[in-house]
């Protein structure tokens, strides 16, 4: 069983930077693959990103160019690291961990956080 815990969300100005952090607890973290939604109020939940235990990254094109995904497997941990942000961004983002990076595309997750705020103001 995997258990994830998101922090790191907050307000910032359109243009700033914010990292998210994922904590992950239990002993299979290396056999997941982790991404990252996001869900506005009245709006669907939106793929953001994903990697894979070896590295390989998948990221929506809304956020390509501006969003970096990374994992550091040793402290059971995933990242997004968001630049360049806009308002558009503004919303929930949750941490997930499921079976391949297609099925975290298609919202297909095995596990995942409770979620952290993100505000972007203009």
């Amino acid at each position: 069983q995997v258990q994830l815990v998101e922090s790191g969300g907050g307000l910032v100005q359109a243009g700033g930077s914010l990292r998210l952090s994922c904590a992950a607890s239990g002993r299979t973290f290396s056999n997941y693959v982790m991404g990252w939604f996001r869900q506005a109020p009245g709006k669907e939940r939106e793929f953001v990103a994903a990697i894979s235990w070896s590295g390989y990254t998948s990221y929506a094109d809304s956020v390509k160019g501006r969003f970096t995904i990374s994992r550091d497997n040793a402290k059971n941990t995933v990242y997004l690291q968001m630049n360049s942000l806009k308002p558009e961004d503004t919303a929930v983002y949750y941490c997930n961990a499921g079976k391949t990076i297609e099925r975290i595309r298609r919202l297909e997750y095995d596990y995942w956080g409770q979620g952290t705020q993100v505000t972007v103001s203009s």
